[in-house]
């Protein structure tokens, strides 16, 4: 049974950092590109990074752009987003996902199969 698990999470004022961790069991997601979406209260979830299958390349949605930053550990099985200079829109519930396609750029959320429980991230003025 394949189980994601995000981890990092918090509550931080506007300017922090935070890292967020997702680490996946029961598959081996090498060969699969991974993906960060958020959902904040009341509006779609929406994608924030991706990064390839072999981590040579990465995506990110504007309003994040210079400020977040995607990694992955095949050998962990898992994905991280670093957060800089974070702002109160960025609060939200934030999402690993995985399975189903290979490229860093796929923004359509139907397109991955594989979806961790969220954690959230609150960044107070």
């Amino acid at each position: 049974q394949v189980q994601l698990v995000e981890s990092g999470g918090g509550l931080v004022q506007a300017g922090a950092s935070l890292r967020l961790s997702c680490t996946a069991s029961g598959r081996s997601f090498s060969d699969s590109a991974w993906a960060w979406f958020r959902q904040a209260s009341g509006k779609e979830r929406e994608f924030v990074a991706g990064i390839t299958w072999n981590g040579a390349n990465s995506n990110f949605a504007a309003p994040v752009k210079g400020r977040f930053t995607i990694s992955r550990d095949n050998r962990e099985n898992a994905v991280y987003l670093q957060m800089n200079s974070l702002k109160p829109e960025d609060t939200a519930v934030y999402y690993c996902a995985t399975g189903g396609t290979r490229y860093s750029g796929v923004i359509d959320k139907q397109m991955y199969k594989y979806w961790g429980q969220g954690t959230q991230v609150t960044v107070s003025s």
